[in-house]
């Protein structure tokens, strides 16, 4: 009998694992499982896919991918529990799916340690079906004023495309600026003189204390005692990588699954890739979930590799996010600080290149971000970047990523 693979979750991760098998092996059985009722899709789309309606992009392999992949998708699927000896899934219908090798590839929901998080009416942006449900109602005309907790990329993003549809949006965040994890302060500030330039309020130093309400969201209330109310309260305070129905399993977890560095388990035939893997950060070697859509992509390949039977480390994932299609451009990569900061700002762009031993460790980018692949390559090979720093942020024609100077693909 032909062996079973079976994927859990379709997203960038899991049908990148289908699409690498079937590359090698047109006669593995995969079946793959999605608890929604979309064929697989990118969720850095979706912004751009409620903007402009554009689907080439957010179904970004072809909506009957899995039929050209010969694959079992299975939507609407929800699984409850693994027992790794049987080798079972056992599903939300009742019903028992056996595998000879298992892919988690579960990606990550909404985590909002406020109290009332869970009050029906409070949205998120975390999956295609979540947002669709947020973005009908704004074009029912029933949402005109919203709140959306936090600030972070996700927070950012949707307050610029909520506000683009004719929404009167109000951002909370508990900090003292906008997507504090990957911007230090001067970033920050520049990306958020623009964002208030197109009209969303921002609340900073204000903690959302409860969403306030008996069964449905009536409000958010801040700790200082203000409360503020709108038509749509949003939750955008954080992800957290889906394991729930790993728990009794075996399968070892701390904030995420912990792999090793071929993505397997602790458990013989068990791998991970996606929003869902505790994987080593590629240039400080810390562990962590590092949810991005390439960093999905690249373990997904490492995953199918080990399944095919080809032991390909996994390099390592990167510290990474962007907005490119809101009309506010911004590029965080890597670390924001090191010994020494390279600056460059002129009116409303801005460049900046952290150096530790005069090697790349993160840049930052706002409105004008040509370059960026140069920067990471530099960065991820340790290159010296000292025979020509002074022209690393010059982003005039005849600068550094187009200078023969730059070894770009020495090795």
């Amino acid at each position: 009998m032909a062996s079973r693979i079976v994927i859990v979750g379709a997203g960038p991760a899991g049908i990148t694992v289908a699409e690498a098998l079937r590359e090698h092996d047109r006669e593995v059985e995969i079946t793959m499982l999605s608890s929604e009722p979309f064929p697989p899709y990118a969720p850095p789309a979706m912004a751009d896919h409620f903007l402009t309606g554009r689907e080439d992009t957010l179904f970004w392999k072809g909506r009957d991918i899995c039929d050209r992949l010969n694959v079992d998708y299975r939507a609407n699927t929800r699984v409850k529990s693994l027992a790794p000896q049987a080798r079972e899934l056992s599903l939300a219908d009742g019903s028992v799916l056996n595998y000879d090798r298992l892919v988690i590839a579960t990606g990550g929901g909404l985590y909002a340690p406020i109290a009332g998080h869970d009050l029906r009416g409070v949205y998120n942006f975390k999956s295609l079906s979540a947002a669709k449900q947020l973005v009908d109602g704004v074009r029912a005309s029933q949402i005109r004023r919203a709140v959306i907790v936090g600030a972070g990329f996700i927070g950012v993003e949707l307050a610029l495309l909520l506000q683009d549809l004719g929404v009167a949006v109000t951002m909370v965040e508990m900090e003292d600026r906008l997507m504090w994890r990957m911007l230090e302060p001067e970033t920050a500030e520049l990306v958020l003189e623009k964002v208030r330039a197109r009209g969303v309020e921002v609340r900073l130093n204000a903690r959302a204390e409860a969403f306030l309400g008996d069964r449905e969201v009536t409000g958010v209330k801040l700790e200082s005692g203000e409360e503020l109310h709108a038509d749509a309260y949003i939750a955008a305070t954080g992800v957290k990588p889906n394991i729930e129905w790993l728990e009794g399993s075996g399968v070892e977890t701390s904030w995420g699954v912990i792999v090793d560095d071929l993505l397997r388990t602790n458990i013989p035939d068990i791998y991970a890739a996606g929003d869902v893997a505790e994987t080593r950060d590629r240039m400080t070697g810390e562990r962590y979930v590092h949810a991005i859509f390439p960093n999905a992509i690249a373990q997904a390949r490492v995953v199918a590799n080990g399944l095919l039977g080809f032991e390909v480390p996994y390099e390592g994932a990167e510290t990474m996010n962007s907005l490119k299609h809101l009309g506010v451009e911004v590029m965080a990569v890597g670390s924001q600080s090191g010994d020494e900061e390279l600056r460059w700002r002129n009116n409303g762009a801005l460049r900046k290149v952290f150096l530790r031993d005069g090697r790349i460790t993160g840049f930052r980018l706002v409105e004008d971000i040509r370059g960026a692949s140069v920067y990471r390559s530099l960065m991820l090979r340790g290159v010296d970047v000292g025979p020509f720093r002074d022209r690393l942020l010059d982003p005039r024609p005849g600068s550094v990523w187009f200078s023969s100077a730059v070894p770009l693909h020495a090795g």
